[in-house]
């Protein structure tokens, strides 16, 4: 178990990279794809909410911004996973990461945008978005659980359930 601690958190943290990091050509380059995700199926069905723009470019959760955030979420992953004094780093990253997956993850199973991305021409990604998105889920929940021994205190859990702060 100690192996797996101790370099297990590599395949996970190069996943994470990997899928974030070459989703940054289409998020930060206006590619046709992730304008239809971004501005047309996502902004359209925020409009019907009363909250027009707020995935287009320029608004608080356009495809720059998500980007971004994928970007910083990498950084910190792979700088955190190089040294052992920067596994903060690392954990920082998985909780950025899981935070913008999840929202991912919502806006597929919960909007017009679908787990099968049907793009304009009507060709689709049969799925294949949503499962990336899915296993960017699973790796940053595995790197947290890996590196739980360095949020919990910041929980103010020490260890076995044993509190930093008595309730009596």
């Amino acid at each position: 178990m100690n192996a797996l601690r101790r370099h297990g958190h590599w395949i996970p943290t190069l996943y994470v990279g990997f899928v974030f990091i070459q989703s940054l050509f289409f998020k930060f380059t206006g590619s046709p794809e992730t304008v239809y995700i971004f501005e047309t199926k996502l902004d359209a069905w925020a409009a019907t909410l009363g909250l027009p723009g707020v995935f287009a470019p320029g608004g608080i959760f356009s495809a720059r911004v998500v980007g971004s955030a994928e970007l910083v979420a990498s950084v910190l992953l792979l700088a955190g996973a190089a040294r052992l004094s920067w596994r903060p780093l690392q954990v920082l990253g998985a909780a950025l990461g899981l935070a913008v997956i999840s929202g991912a993850i919502f806006f597929h199973l919960f909007t017009p945008l679908g787990v099968a991305v049907v793009n304009t021409d009507g060709s689709t990604d049969g799925g294949e978005l949503f499962a990336l998105a899915c296993g960017v889920w699973a790796a940053c929940a595995l790197l947290l659980w890996l590196r739980r021994e360095v949020w919990l205190p910041w929980l103010g859990v020490r260890s076995r359930g044993e509190h930093l702060i008595s309730l009596r």
